[in-house]
């Protein structure tokens, strides 16, 4: 029995844990008592720290210099460490509760950590292996350290319940198809991106930022145009919340290293979808992750809500009446050009009309018009996309973008040939877009006999009509900004924003301006001859187009919008 005893006690002495062998070595604790310690923190399933410092043996704070003159470890006060300037979710929580771990820095690729058990290799191993990172301990007490990680942990995930707190209802049928069983503490993060979701889709915004920074995480929403901050919810959530997307829009979770584009939908009710674009691209701090709202409802509002001014709004008609020729849309990014494309496209789809499109990629789903996505990784190019196109006996194509010579040459082609083909070019008004083509290396003989309507355009935010206010302008700002004497008649007055419940600073919504420019044949020989964009230009305003200046003065006349957004809006 004696024998046994002696054997069971050397087996028990061998099995302790570093952190035991080094309290003894030093003298902090007998051997038996860190043998019984460690007998009951196995029977408890619990680890011999935590049961050392509970047992009441050895204080949090003869184990923090113990450890630390161990180890030849630095000691830290984790008391002075502001929680709010740590880098966090480098980390774990899991593995962070479960270890009692606390992540300080990151240097020369090894992350700097706070334990009260530098001699945990389970933990350093896990460490390494969940961030490729070599660790560097440094000594916390530990009750210090547990309280500080609690404490953390709380309120990460209290913060993240209060954001989504709220009544709200969510109809995601068409996500949980698509996504696992959650575990309970993700749900806070699953519903707090349904609640993005629709407070942007509420709030009329275009597009959903989702930013992480090295100490803080924004949500900003564009909304008429303007990013907006809406709320800054815990860092900690930031890879949850990316994985979530991810998973959403069908993209691969494990690649961080590279830009993912893709789709998901969002069903508020039995007949109501929207789709959304979803654009990751890793930063220094995670992955930012934009989401571009596309609510097919916007390309059935009709040519009226576009803000076309009736002779505007005519000659568009007219143009999209027409069998064969090219219609141009420009303008800079988020200006309306994919709606305005869409809307003409509504009006022409009809049964007994083969409509096809190119885009990257397609944003509004039209039931009746056959729609390709380009793929350049695959071969599917634009101007792929338009050889197969006018082998599908078309009647109207529409090009999502002319970006080279290629596929203008193709769209030229198709125009001259018995088609209608609608396209965009980025430039700034519609006088450029024809030297741009001719600069592309068109002949201008076949701009002059393909092109027969160019339309510019800009979104200009409109004026609350429920508080807007009057404003006196001098006489000479008005004339700077374009207007003519004749039209500073005093029958007309401009209008300010203010404020108000119902608008975002004196605006709600957003106003289409437009510079719509019919090939005439003036504009033609113009063309012929070589002319220059001011020499187009000129001739467009003799023949009474407006220019986007003048365009966005009228709205300023009729009181639509402020002077100071055609300004900004129009800067020439």
């Amino acid at each position: 029995m004696a024998v046994g005893d002696s054997i069971c006690r050397e087996s028990t002495t061998s099995a302790l844990p570093g952190v035991g062998r080094a309290l003894v070595m030093a003298g902090k604790l007998d051997q038996k008592a860190a043998e019984d310690i460690y007998r009951k923190a196995q029977a408890n399933n619990r680890k011999f720290i935590t049961e050392l410092t509970e047992s009441g043996a050895v204080s949090a704070a003869d184990l923090a210099h113990t450890m630390s003159q161990a180890f030849s470890a630095p000691l830290i006060d984790v008391n002075a460490l502001d929680l709010q300037r740590l880098p966090a979710n480098l980390i774990d929580v899991k593995l962070s509760q479960a270890y009692r771990l606390l992540a300080l820095s990151k240097r020369n690729g090894r992350l700097i950590v706070a334990t009260a058990d530098p001699s945990d290799h389970e933990a350093a191993e896990k460490i390494k292996f969940a961030t490729q990172m070599g660790v560097e301990w440094v000594i916390a007490e530990f009750d210090k350290l547990t309280r500080l990680i609690d404490a953390h942990t709380k309120s990460t995930t209290e913060t993240t319940h209060h954001i989504v707190s709220g009544d709200f209802e969510f109809d995601d049928a068409s996500l949980t198809s698509a996504t696992p069983a959650e575990d309970a503490e993700d749900v806070p993060v699953v519903k707090f991106l349904h609640k993005m979701l629709i407070d942007a889709f509420n709030m009329r915004a275009s597009d959903l930022h989702f930013e992480p920074y090295e100490y803080n995480y924004r949500v900003r929403f564009r909304i008429d145009g303007e990013l907006r901050e809406i709320v800054s919810p815990p860092v900690a959530i930031k890879d949850k919340l990316a994985s979530r997307i991810k998973v959403i829009s069908r993209l691969d979770i494990s690649e961080k290293r590279v830009p993912q584009d893709g789709r998901m939908k969002l069903r508020l009710g039995p007949d109501r979808v929207i789709d959304f674009r979803v654009s990751t691209l890793p930063t220094l701090f995670g992955e930012k992750i934009v989401i571009r709202i596309l609510d097919p409802s916007s390309a059935k509002l009709g040519i009226e809500a576009l803000g076309y001014e009736p002779e505007e709004k005519a000659r568009l008609l007219k143009a999209i009446e027409r069998p064969y020729g090219m219609i141009l849309v420009t303008g800079p990014t988020g200006s309306g050009k994919t709606v305005s494309l869409y809307t003409c496209l509504n009006l022409l789809n009809k049964p007994g009309v083969n409509i096809a499109t190119a885009e990257d990629p397609s944003e509004i789903n039209v039931p009746g018009v056959n729609q390709v996505n380009v793929n350049e990784k695959a071969g599917l190019t634009f101007a792929t996309a338009l050889r197969a196109f006018l082998r599908q006996d078309p009647d109207i194509i529409m090009v999502g973008e002319i970006r080279d010579l290629e596929t203008a040459d193709i769209a030229i082609k198709a125009a001259q040939t018995g088609h209608l083909v609608l396209s965009t070019l980025h430039t700034n008004d519609a006088p450029t877009t024809l030297t741009r083509m001719r600069n592309m290396g068109i002949a201008p003989f076949n701009i002059a006999s393909s092109v027969i309507l160019i339309t510019a355009q800009r979104l200009a935010r409109r004026l609350c009509p429920g508080c807007k206010a009057p404003i006196d302008i001098p006489r000479e700002t008005l004339v700077e900004a374009g207007f003519i004497e004749e039209e500073l008649d005093g029958s007309w007055t401009p209008y300010r924003p203010v404020g108000c419940a119902a608008c975002i600073n004196g605006y709600k919504g957003r106003i289409g301006i437009h510079e719509v420019m019919p090939i005439s044949e003036g504009i033609q020989r113009t063309i012929l001859a070589d002319g220059s964009a001011l020499d187009i230009a000129e001739q467009a305003r003799a023949e009474g187009v407006r220019s986007l200046r003048q365009s966005g003065l009228h709205k300023v006349r009729i009181g639509v919008t402020s002077l100071e957004e055609v300004l900004a809006v129009t800067n020439l």
